[in-house]
């Protein structure tokens, strides 16, 4: 009789440890171990993603303050590769894409010179436009990884 108690104890322990492993075993997000972490990411090509609120009427003034003040900007930073501008005329939003060398030369950049290029770019607008306030929206910024 106590061979049986022991068993049983022994089997109940062997089936909670088992129902255990299962349920680590399926929680695990087997795909993100062996995912690289965005570190690893630092020498690859990125390319950064901004969209803008553009609406129509002020589209003119928003690509000649882009060719006037970001285009000679951007193409003195090292690891600029070049830039694509696209507007949406339903939406009425413009996408800039800016392809980097790599994450690191891009994320080298003082976000204070970059506020500095910014307010130039506003100032230019706000004057063209005679407006009190940018017009332009920043609707969402990122960075998409080139995929192999």
């Amino acid at each position: 009789m106590r061979f049986n108690l022991n068993l049983k104890k022994k089997i109940q322990r062997f089936c909670l440890l088992l129902i255990c492993l299962v349920v680590l075993t399926f929680q695990s997000d087997i795909p993100n171990l062996k995912a690289h972490t965005m570190d690893n990411f630092q020498s690859e090509m990125v390319i950064e993603e901004l969209r803008l609120k553009v609406p129509a009427d002020v589209k003119a003034a928003w690509l000649n303050a882009e060719k006037e003040i970001w285009e000679p900007w951007l193409s003195s930073q090292d690891g600029f590769l070049g830039r694509q501008l696209f507007w949406d005329k339903e939406k009425e939003e413009a996408l800039i894409l800016v392809n980097w060398k790599n994450k690191k030369l891009w994320k080298s950049i003082p976000m204070s010179e970059v506020n500095v290029v910014q307010q130039k770019f506003e100032d230019n607008v706000k004057a063209t436009l005679n407006v009190g306030e940018n017009p332009f929206e920043l609707i969402y910024e990122g960075e998409l990884d080139k995929q192999r």
